[in-house]
C-alpha cells in the first residue's frame, strides 16, 4: 500500500490498531462463551471486556515485546495481560494463534468488501446515468479494431454495466464464502475448547461458524475471494482500455475530462493523455496478480503450517486498497468522460458507407443472388471505397453511388432497395429491448 493508491476508510481496516482491536474482541468474546459454560468465572470475563475494552494497545509496546518473543500472538496476548492484570490468565484458553489470525483477517476481508460494494454501487450509478444520456448516440462498432457496423455510445455503457453488476454478484458471494470463523484449537479437533464457544464468537463477529477447520481456514475460500477481485479488476480494464481507445487522436469519440491546468506531458504542451485509464490498466494487473499466491495457499501441509502468512499479510490489505481505489477512479472516469458525438458521427462516414455492407449483402441473397456472388459483388465495390480511403484517411469513392452504378449489382436491387439499406436507424432500432434487458426499463 502506498497514499498514493489508498483510500483511508480502507487503509484503516488494515491498520495495526484496526488488528488488535479484532483480536481483543475475538479473545473476549471466547471468555464471554466459556464463563457461560463455567470454564473461566464469570467475572473474570466481565473485567477483561472492562478493562481491555476501553484500553489504547500500544503498538510500540507489542512490536517490542515481539522482538523477544519472535511471536505476534504471544506479543499481543502479554501486553493485554499487562492492561487486564490476573484475570488474563483466563484469556486464549484452549485456543491457538490460528484461531484468533484466521478469524480476524476474515472479518476484515468482510469489512474491506462492504466498502468494495459500495464503490460498485456507486460504479454502477455512474455507469446507468451515461448510459441513458447517450443511449441514441450513435458512433461505429469495431472488430479486430476495425469499423465494424453502427452501435450507440450507450450500449457501450449498458455492456459495462450488465459486466459490473454480474461482478457485485460475485463479490456478494466472495463475501458470503470468506465470512467464516475458526475457534477449534490445536488441529481442529476442538479437544481443549468446546465447540459452542466458536459458535458464539461467529455469531458475535458475524461470521459462521467453519464447518471442519483443521488449524487453519480452509484457503480455498480465500483462493475464490482473491479470484473474485482479479475477475472485477480485469472488468475495470476492459473499460479502461475501451476509453484509451477511443480518446487516440485518429479516434477521439471520447476522452477524460482535462482539468484547468493540468499538464500532460513535460515536454509536450498539446498533450492531454489518457492518464487515468492507463493508471487503471496498470492497477488492474496487480489485483490480478495477487489471486496466484492465494490460490498457492490452498495446498498447505497437513494440518497446518504458515506458508499462507506471509502472502496474506500482504494481499489482503494490497488488493483490497488497490481495488477499493481503482473502483472509485473508474466512477470518477466516467462521470466526467468527454463524449463527442458528432466525432463519432464523422469517425463513422470517413468510410463512405461502407458499415451498410452486410445489408446490401442480405438484399442482394433476398433477391435471388447466391450468398457467394452477393458477397463477391458487394466487395468488389467495397474495396473501391476501402482503397480510396487508404489514400487519403477519408473516403473519395461512394459505396452507395458504386453500387448504384453496378450492373451486376442493379439486375437485383432497384436505386430505393439500394437507399433503403442505408439507414442508420436500422442499426438501433432494437436499442429499447437491450436497455430494457439490461435495466428493466423501456
Amino acid at each position: 500500500m502506498i497514499p498514493r493508491y489508498s483510500r483511508p476508510d480502507m487503509v484503516a481496516i488494515w491498520s495495526p490498531e484496526s488488528k488488535f482491536r479484532i483480536w481483543f474482541e475475538i479473545e473476549a468474546h471466547a471468555c464471554d462463551a466459556l464463563a457461560e459454560l463455567g470454564v473461566i468465572p464469570k467475572e473474570a470475563a466481565r473485567t477483561i471486556w472492562d478493562k481491555g475494552g476501553s484500553a489504547t494497545f500500544d503498538i510500540d509496546r507489542i512490536d517490542e515485546i515481539e522482538r523477544e518473543t519472535r511471536h505476534d500472538v504471544i506479543a499481543f496476548l502479554t501486553h493485554l495481560a499487562e492492561i487486564v492484570g490476573p484475570d488474563a490468565r483466563f484469556v486464549h484458553q484452549g485456543m491457538t494463534s490460528s484461531d484468533v489470525l484466521d478469524t480476524c483477517f476474515n472479518v476484515q476481508l468482510v469489512k474491506a468488501t462492504d466498502i468494495l460494494l459500495a464503490d460498485m454501487d456507486e460504479l454502477l450509478a455512474a455507469i446507468k446515468r451515461r448510459a441513458m444520456e447517450h443511449k441514441e448516440t450513435v458512433c461505429i462498432g469495431r472488430s479486430h479494431g476495425i469499423h465494424a457496423e453502427p452501435v450507440t455510445f450507450g450500449l457501450k455503457m449498458a455492456e459495462a454495466y450488465a459486466e459490473f453488476g454480474r461482478c457485485k454478484t460475485r463479490l456478494l458471494a466472495a463475501r458470503e464464502e470468506i465470512a467464516t470463523c475458526a475457534i477449534s484449537g490445536a488441529v481442529g479437533t476442538f479437544a481443549n475448547i468446546d465447540p459452542r464457544v466458536e459458535e458464539h464468537v461467529a455469531r458475535a463477529m458475524g461470521l459462521k461458524a467453519e464447518p471442519v477447520s483443521t488449524q487453519v481456514i480452509p484457503r480455498d475460500r480465500h483462493a475464490m475471494y482473491f479470484a473474485t477481485l482479479g475477475v472485477i479488476a480485469s472488468s475495470i480494464e476492459r473499460v479502461a482500455t475501451e476509453i484509451r481507445h477511443l480518446q487516440r487522436t485518429e479516434v477521439l469519440e471520447a476522452e477524460e475530462f482535462f482539468s484547468k491546468g493540468q499538464k500532460g506531458s513535460s515536454a509536450m504542451p498539446h498533450k492531454r493523455n489518457p492518464v487515468l485509464t492507463e493508471n487503471l490498466t496498470g492497477l488492474a494487473r496487480l489485483v490480478r496478480g495477487f489471486s496466484i499466491p492465494a490460490m498457492e495457499n490452498v495446498a498447505l501441509w497437513h494440518e497446518r503450517d504458515i506458508s499462507h502468512s506471509s502472502v496474506e499479510r500482504m494481499i489482503g490489505p494490497d488488493a483490497t486498497v488497490t481495488l477499493d481505489f481503482a473502483l472509485a477512479r473508474l466512477t470518477g472516469v466516467i462521470d466526467k468522460l468527454l463524449v463527442y458525438p458528432e466525432r463519432m458521427v464523422g469517425n463513422m462516414d470517413r468510410l463512405g458507407g461502407l458499415v451498410h455492407s452486410q445489408r446490401i449483402l442480405l438484399a442482394l441473397t433476398q433477391a435471388g443472388s447466391s450468398r457467394e456472388d452477393a458477397y463477391r459483388l458487394v466487395q468488389r465495390n467495397a474495396m473501391k471505397v476501402w482503397e480510396s480511403y487508404q489514400v487519403a484517411g477519408s473516403a473519395s469513392v461512394d459505396f452507395m453511388s458504386e453500387l448504384l452504378n453496378d450492373e451486376e449489382v442493379r439486375k437485383y436491387l432497384s436505386e430505393e432497395d439500394i437507399r433503403d439499406r442505408f439507414d442508420l436507424g436500422y442499426h438501433t432500432k432494437h436499442v429499447d429491448v437491450i436497455f430494457e434487458r439490461v435495466f428493466g426499463e423501456s
